[in-house]
């Protein structure tokens, strides 16, 4: 049901200079694979077809990436080194099905998926954000297996004092799984949050929201958030949100993204005995 994803790649990654002086954020590697690549693989295992990246200066990077690198591609056939050349190959997708587009500033979440307007066509689309990396099924998979229509996005819930870094909804009925959202604020202090239940960076949104994002209107931090647009269609279109399985890593700080290294690592067959050994010698 959904085949188009956008991936705002446009950050700045300042809180992990110098390392993203010259590099993209979404290219940091967690164990062997850059964040962006997860992502990608993320969508790709849901049914998703179409790849848009919203990029910013400095971002070629991304685009190499996902594209043919002739030179190393030949290297390693003539090597021998076909484990490694099926591993380049893999990150391939079929021509025309790759799309950039650029955001010209970094005006927020909301902006950057606005960027990509003339791509979406008239269905619902996915929006993945390399930064929020998540161990386990994929996560929108298991938003597609549940979605009916409306927008939709993961959820978690978190503590109570942390609130202040997420949007939080405002929740109606609850099974336990699927959420149904009356409300929705970006990062309330907590003694203002209507619940604990976070916004986890994956959302299936629809058209009409691009057309909210259109009026380009200012929220917390001065920019153009994605969460009040989507706020704004409450009461026109269904809304809801989704626990996923998997375990979530904040890959946009820099503990979150040792975390995540640690943990993809343990989870790694190659890796997780020397890695384990290594870490028990290390805190004992």
């Amino acid at each position: 049901m959904i085949k188009t994803a956008i991936f705002p790649v446009g950050g700045l990654g300042t809180r992990f200079l110098p390392a993203t002086k010259a590099m993209p954020k979404e290219m940091l590697p967690v164990v062997d694979k850059p964040l962006i690549q997860y992502a990608v693989e993320e969508a790709a295992e849901a049914g998703v077809e179409e790849f848009i990246f919203v990029t910013g200066r400095n971002k070629t990077a991304i685009e190499d990436h996902f594209d043919h690198s002739f030179e190393l591609e030949a290297t390693l056939s003539a090597k021998g080194k076909d484990e490694a050349l099926d591993v380049v190959k893999s990150m391939l997708h079929n021509p025309g099905s790759v799309m950039y587009v650029r955001q010209q500033q970094p005006a927020g979440l909301g902006h950057a998926v606005w960027c990509a307007r003339h791509l979406i066509g008239s269905k619902p689309v996915a929006v993945l954000l390399a930064d929020d990396l998540i161990l386990g099924a994929s996560c929108v998979r298991e938003m597609v297996e549940s979605y009916s229509g409306g927008n939709m996005v993961a959820v978690m819930d978190v503590p109570q004092d942390q609130t202040v870094a997420y949007g939080i909804v405002t929740p109606g009925a609850d099974d336990g799984r699927v959420v149904q959202i009356e409300g929705l604020v970006e990062k309330p202090d907590p003694d203002e949050a209507p619940s604990n239940i976070a916004v986890v960076g994956r959302y299936i949104i629809t058209p009409e929201v691009f057309e909210t994002l259109a009026a380009q209107e200012r929220g917390a931090g001065g920019e153009i958030q994605l969460t009040d647009a989507l706020a704004k269609q409450i009461g026109s279109a269904p809304f809801t949100g989704v626990r996923f399985s998997g375990e979530r890593f904040d890959c946009g700080s820099k503990l979150g993204f040792l975390q995540a290294n640690v943990a993809f690592g343990l989870n790694n067959g190659t890796l997780e005995g020397d890695l384990r050994s290594w870490l028990e010698e290390r805190l004992t």
